[in-house]
């Protein structure tokens, strides 16, 4: 494993000045020797500049331009994984305008903003089989520079296909709706499902030196083919919920009805009377619609 070391550069502007003294320097005993070469006492000024100067003074001004190729920039939130011939010799990470062996090259740049992924919608089947559609988004940023740069072929695109194959794994781990209680369901248990998808896709990019920040999800659905079917199951569970809260409070009104009747001793029913008035509160309580009252005119039997 390639891991990331800082990298020694030297400030900027200091080899500037450098070079830019050693290319006039150069450039003056350039001309010199060359002037004396050519006519030897010609240039007064510089009159007395050997002729054997010629070479040094010229690779000196050949160097001069080629340490100028070791200047570089980096910017904030940004760093540059340098390399000598095929060696990595470390990132520079720190802003600001530097100087490195002009033979260490490439300088890659790595951006270390933080960044978002967003998958696009896909079409998968949950732990019941039923097909659903499913997007995420993925909050991210480098932190290991050699790893990012170095471990993989393109960081970026291994932050998509790796996202989008956590997301798919995770969908077919769970039920879209749970249907045991305790069970966790993509659509009921959001913050669980978020988190286990975070540890996943971090676990999938570590190996990228990459830090996933946030991973939550963006789109669910049932796919259009079910939607409409699974859609008539959640409001027949729905309806039929509300009926049993219906019966149970119902059942618990009549109870204290014919408790209230028998403990202050306003009627006496028999078995026959009694199981019509409970049928009739039932009917009352647990309908749909408002009941149309009948009134009996004749005896409690009639």
């Amino acid at each position: 494993m390639i891991t990331e070391r800082q990298a020694s550069v030297i400030p900027g502007w200091p080899m500037v000045v450098v070079f830019t003294a050693l290319f006039v320097g150069a450039a003056i005993l350039l001309v010199g020797s060359v002037a004396n070469l050519v006519e030897p006492g010609s240039l007064s000024g510089l009159r007395g500049v050997p002729t054997y100067l010629l070479a040094p003074s010229l690779l000196a001004l050949l160097a001069a331009v080629g340490c100028y190729a070791g200047l570089f920039i980096v910017n904030p939130n940004e760093a540059k994984t340098v390399q000598l011939f095929g060696n990595y010799v470390g990132t520079a990470k720190e802003p600001g305008f530097w100087w490195m062996n002009p033979f260490c090259w490439p300088k890659t740049k790595v951006s270390q903003r933080v960044r978002n992924f967003e998958s696009a919608k896909l079409k998968v089947n949950d732990h019941d089989g039923n097909p659903i559609e499913i997007a995420a988004v993925v909050v991210w940023k480098v932190v290991d520079t050699a790893e990012a740069v170095f471990q993989v072929d393109d960081y970026e695109n291994f932050v998509q296909v790796q996202s989008e194959a956590a997301l798919r794994n995770l969908a077919m781990s769970y039920p879209y709706d749970a249907h045991v209680e305790g069970e966790l369901a993509l659509r009921t248990n959001s913050t669980e499902i978020v988190e286990k998808l975070r540890v996943e896709v971090q676990d999938r990019l570590a190996r990228a030196g990459i830090e996933v920040i946030e991973a939550r999800i963006s789109h669910l659905a049932y796919a259009p083919e079910i939607a409409g079917a699974m859609l008539r199951r959640q409001q027949a569970g729905a309806i039929v919920a509300a009926r049993t809260r219906i019966v149970e409070g119902a059942v618990g009104m009549v109870e204290m009805a014919l408790d209230e009747l028998a403990k202050k001793k306003i009627m006496e029913l028999d078995e026959e009377r009694r199981a019509a008035m409970v049928s009739n509160l039932l009917v009352v309580l647990c309908s749909d619609q408002h009941t149309q009252p009948v009134v009996n005119t004749g005896t409690l039997y009639q």
